[in-house]
Parts: structure tokens; C-alpha cells; sequence
């Protein structure tokens, strides 16, 4: 087993443990802390494949700019742990059900694969310039679409904020 297979897989333990703990935290900013720490593994994984390029997005897009969204989210909806019910035993059982049913289908697919499977692809090539101008050129609504859904979840956010500091002032005021 050579270097880069060992940061692999410590690196890939980081991401599913940091993933794992995002969606079973009951403060949000906990959760969303331990997001942006699964995304910078997934970064570093980017780049120990000999990605940069979507490494150096995955820090700037995700850990960079989605994640100052959600903690302004997070900020401006207040969200109380205590007040937050637990899900019924049902819904944890079924959420291990299809986790185990990926991980023996991952299994699966892993010592049934040919001899060709084991074989590494060919690395795809292609300059910052060349892949932009690709997206921008070919994919440009979509990105557009991209932008409008993020200012219209801005938006929401910043009215549910302030509907209830409005109600909060109406219920102080009235007394």
C-alpha cells in the first residue's frame, strides 16, 4: 500500500465521520462546521486524485461561499435546540437500512468487478481557461438558474428572519 492510499483512506474516514456528525447534530452551527470540515477533505481528496482545479472550487464554492450562506441562514432563523423534536425509531432504521444496503452494494460491485475495473483511467487533462469557457459557453443557463435559486433562498431567508422579529415585537409592544 503506498502513501497516497493511506491519506486516502484517512482522509475518506475524516469525510464520512464529519459528514456523520453534521446530520446528527442538534445545534446548527455545529452541524455546519462539521460540513465545512468535510468539505475541505473533500478538497484535499480533489487534489491528492490530481484535481486542483475542483479542489481549489470545492474550498472557494462550498467551504468558502455556500457555507457563509447557511451560517447567515443559521443566524438569522434562530434556531432553538431544545425545542426540536427526535425522530421516531422508524426513520433512523430505515436511514441504516439504505446505508447498509449501499455499503454491501459498494462491496459487491468491488470483488465482482473484471480484471479491466482494477485497471486506473487515464487522467483527463484540461486548463482552467479551457474548462470555463466550456461551462460558460455550453452551460450558461444552468449557472444563471444556479445564481437565481441562491438569491431567491437569500431572500426567504432574510423574510423569515424578519417576520419573526416583527412578530416578536408585536407580542412585546402590545403588553
Amino acid at each position: 500500500m503506498t502513501i497516497y492510499a493511506v491519506f486516502f483512506y484517512i482522509i475518506a474516514a475524516l469525510i464520512i465521520a464529519a459528514t456523520g456528525l453534521a446530520i446528527t447534530r442538534k445545534h446548527m452551527v455545529h452541524a455546519v462546521l462539521c460540513l465545512v470540515v468535510s468539505f475541505f477533505g473533500t478538497a484535499l481528496l480533489f487534489y491528492l486524485l490530481g484535481a486542483p482545479l475542483p479542489a481549489i472550487f470545492q474550498v472557494i464554492i462550498y467551504a468558502g461561499a455556500i457555507m457563509v450562506l447557511f451560517l447567515f441562514i443559521v443566524m438569522m432563523i434562530r434556531i432553538d435546540p431544545e425545542k426540536t423534536h427526535r425522530f421516531p425509531l422508524g426513520h433512523y432504521l430505515a436511514a441504516g437500512g439504505i446505508c447498509g444496503a449501499y455499503f454491501v452494494a459498494a462491496v459487491l460491485l468491488t470483488l465482482l468487478s473484471g480484471p479491466r475495473a482494477r485497471q486506473p483511467m487515464p487522467a483527463a487533462t484540461a486548463s482552467p481557461f479551457d474548462f470555463g469557457y466550456y461551462l460558460f459557453d455550453r452551460h450558461w443557463l444552468s449557472i444563471e438558474m444556479i445564481s437565481l435559486l441562491l438569491l431567491v433562498a437569500l431572500i426567504g431567508t432574510l423574510h423569515l428572519g424578519l417576520g419573526r422579529v416583527g412578530r416578536k415585537q408585536k407580542k412585546g409592544g402590545g403588553q
